[in-house]
């Protein structure tokens, strides 16, 4: 059954994915303004399948530290694609800063851009940091979460690399305190998702950075944030985490 596992969740994972990307092609041209709410039913369907196929659950730490509402900047660990998925559920308004190449990713990557996702052009140089500094303040005006990953790529647990500086251009220009996100996925959810492994996916907020930290200082604290929950290991489960959402399908919270 373990050995099954990852091959039926992959098998569900692009199932999902081709029946919704098929659906997308309808919606980005009759009904673009749903693009978001289309692109969180898609992540939420797959979600919902890896405690029941997958064998994972997910459990969330430190919500109370997300504003109720408007815009957020966060600041993620990224070590597996899950990462890439869950703030779609978690936040109510998510625009994830992206590899531009994702966009032409078939059936799915169209349906990005509408959704509120902000690609970037990694070697477009200044010119690609003026456009996403601009679209990341048109995100902030209409109270768009952020989610950006400051390592740049996937690094897998255990391992760490020189944190990306844009996140603290970022905080500077949006004026929006910067919050911390570590993650465990990779120890379940690997490059390959046939890779998948049963257990337990940690996620654990941490208390915001202010904006005004100098752009060292303020790397320096993600980073120590980050190996601090590593460290300690992640905090039990919110009792909020229940709240999160009235929806069922919003609620990947504790996937299984």
């Amino acid at each position: 059954m373990r050995r099954m596992r990852p091959i039926a969740y992959a098998v569900y994972f692009y199932a999902v994915t081709l029946a919704f990307g098929l659906a997308g092609l309808a919606v980005r041209r009759l009904a673009p303004a749903r693009a978001l709410g289309f692109a969180q039913a898609w992540v939420g369907t797959l979600l919902a399948g890896l405690g029941p196929i997958g064998g994972i659950r997910v459990e969330v730490a430190g919500l109370y530290h997300l504003p109720a509402s408007g815009a957020a900047l966060l600041a993620s660990q990224h070590q597996s694609e899950f990462d890439t998925l869950v703030w779609m559920r978690l936040l109510k308004r998510p625009s994830y800063v992206m590899k531009q190449e994702l966009t032409r990713t078939p059936l799915v990557g169209p349906m990005l851009v509408p959704a509120g996702m902000i690609p970037v052009d990694r070697s477009g140089g200044p010119g690609a940091l003026r456009r996403l500094l601009a679209d990341t303040a048109a995100a902030r005006d209409a109270g768009r979460q952020i989610v950006i990953f400051p390592e740049g790529t996937r690094v897998p647990p255990g391992h760490s690399v020189a944190l990306q500086p844009g996140i603290a251009a970022l905080a500077s220009r949006l004026d929006l305190p910067v919050i911390p996100v570590a993650t465990d996925s990779g120890l379940c959810w690997t490059r390959s998702r046939l890779g998948l492994r049963s257990g337990t996916i940690h996620i654990e907020i941490g208390p915001p950075i202010s904006s005004g930290a100098k752009r060292d200082q303020l790397l320096a604290a993600i980073e120590t944030f980050w190996r601090q929950v590593e460290s300690r290991g992640f905090k039990p489960v919110d009792k909020s985490v229940e709240q999160l959402a009235p929806e069922p399908a919003a609620r990947p919270v504790r996937a299984g």
